[in-house]
């Protein structure tokens, strides 16, 4: 990436020692391999900021890290094993273990033995994503957040704003739901918006009158938000000058788009800290299960942690229905719209929208990278 203040011309001697530097043209480059399950490099900036968002000392947030990245291996050797028993799983952080659900009590025994807890449910995954896919037919009214698949409740849960609750439109919603399968209905504070303002993760870049936020690095451009920009738009970079082409976007339905960059950029495996956190590396996307931790940056409010609420949400903004997108109690604000999601050096996705602000709180959701590269046939820049 182009990079010219002492920060970022800091940031470029930093990854020419530590050999990260590479041309965007690598496209053929390997896909990274699996992560191993022991803790990740915490440094003491990502310490502070686990401590400050989630309440937790230095000691509890590098244990914290070391358990969520067992737990995420852990969920993906479940679900090998428990086949269509697989009720979904999430991380429990007063245990530090993974809970995983079960339709069938004969499988507990060989998924305890991975390393996990289970927990034997009525419905199971299968049965709760079709109820969730008939509520993805319906028309949701605007007092209608999202709803999503919840393995803890066993149920479907549909979010409604508080405000909204009682109206006709909505308990009419509520009915319809319910009468798809099993829904639990839980209430926000506020209805969802998207983050963008009128590559290097959480950096700005505009497009037309809209500032929005590097996801992350990919061999050739980085990932971002659909909603920023359509295929084709021209992108500047942070210093306003010609950065790169939308080459493809999907809003609503999906929210993610892959920007192609210009020669004088490049990419990097590194999510900006702004000075509230050392500047992270990136080495994968393994993705983190409900109940972990993860952290964001953002080019309007920086860097903010908190914890996966939910995963394949589907989020009902004024512009239309995104669907698979996951849930988290961290903040954020306009212009952060784009920007990185971490679980310690994980990629995990890229901003979409929330509700609240970074001064009184509220939730964001982000649409997973894995989708995204998949999407578009990309390979993610790694350390």
């Amino acid at each position: 990436m182009k990079r010219t203040t002492p920060l970022r011309a800091a940031l470029a001697a930093l990854l020419m020692t530590v050999g990260l530097g590479a041309a965007a043209g690598a496209a053929d480059a390997a896909p990274p391999p699996e992560p191993s399950t022991a803790a990740p490099a915490a440094t003491a900036g990502l310490l502070d900021a686990m401590r400050r968002d989630l309440g937790l000392t230095a000691a509890q947030a590098e244990e914290r890290l070391r358990a969520e990245k067992t737990a995420a291996a852990v969920e993906r050797a479940a679900l090998r094993t428990a086949g269509s028993a697989f009720g979904g799983a999430w991380f429990d952080p007063d245990t530090g273990r993974l809970v995983v659900a079960l339709t069938d009590s004969a499988e507990a025994p060989a998924v305890r033995a991975l390393g996990a807890d289970t927990r034997l449910v009525r419905y199971g995954a299968a049965a709760l994503d079709r109820a969730a896919a008939r509520l993805d037919a319906l028309g949701a009214p605007a007092g209608i957040a999202g709803w999503h698949v919840d393995p803890r409740s066993d149920s479907v849960v549909v979010t409604v704003v508080r405000t909204e609750r009682e109206t006709p439109a909505v308990r009419a919603f509520v009915d319809r739901a319910r009468a798809a399968g099993p829904v639990t209905v839980a209430e926000s504070a506020g209805a969802p918006r998207t983050y963008a303002a009128g590559t290097v993760g959480g950096d700005p870049y505009y497009t037309g009158n809209v500032r929005c936020s590097i996801g992350f690095s990919v061999y050739g451009g980085f990932v971002t938000a659909g909603h920023c920009g359509g295929a084709g738009a021209a992108v500047r970079g942070w210093d306003g000058s010609a950065m790169g082409t939308f080459q493809g976007s999907s809003f609503p339905g999906d929210d993610y788009a892959y920007v192609g960059i210009h020669s004088g950029w490049w990419t990097v495996p590194v999510v900006l800290g702004w000075g509230s956190v050392p500047d992270q590396l990136v080495r994968g996307s393994a993705e983190a299960p409900v109940g972990a931790s993860i952290c964001r940056s953002g080019s309007t409010t920086h860097w903010h942690c908190g914890t996966v609420l939910a995963k394949n949400e589907t989020v009902n903004y004024s512009q239309g229905a995104v669907r698979q997108m996951t849930k988290t109690s961290v903040c954020a604000e306009g212009g952060d719209s784009g920007g990185s999601f971490l679980s310690g050096d994980q990629a995990q996705g890229v901003t979409s929208g929330g509700w609240g602000n970074c001064s009184s709180g509220g939730e964001t959701w982000f649409q997973p990278v894995n989708e995204i590269l998949g999407r578009y046939g990309l390979t993610l820049h790694t350390a």
